[in-house]
């Protein structure tokens, strides 16, 4: 198995996550949604997998190109 990094598109936080590591996802499906300038933004998987690390919690700042979970595929 090989290991994708899923990165944040804003500058933001972390409004709510989800899911939990473990928890399988199918490709487009949202993990998180992010918060920025009063905008939700879905951050979804980019292939089907399994999630292995979510490094991120609600409530945290976040930037643009942040690694915020890492997806086994």
């Amino acid at each position: 198995m090989s290991e994708i990094e899923l990165r944040s598109d804003v500058t933001g936080s972390v409004w709510r996550v989800l899911l939990k590591e473990g928890d399988a996802v199918d490709e487009d499906q949202s993990l998180m949604i992010l918060e920025s300038m009063k905008m939700e933004i879905p951050l979804a998987a980019s292939e089907s997998g399994r999630i292995a690390r979510i490094l991120v919690q609600e409530g945290d700042a976040i930037r643009e190109g942040q690694v915020v979970a890492v997806l086994e595929v």
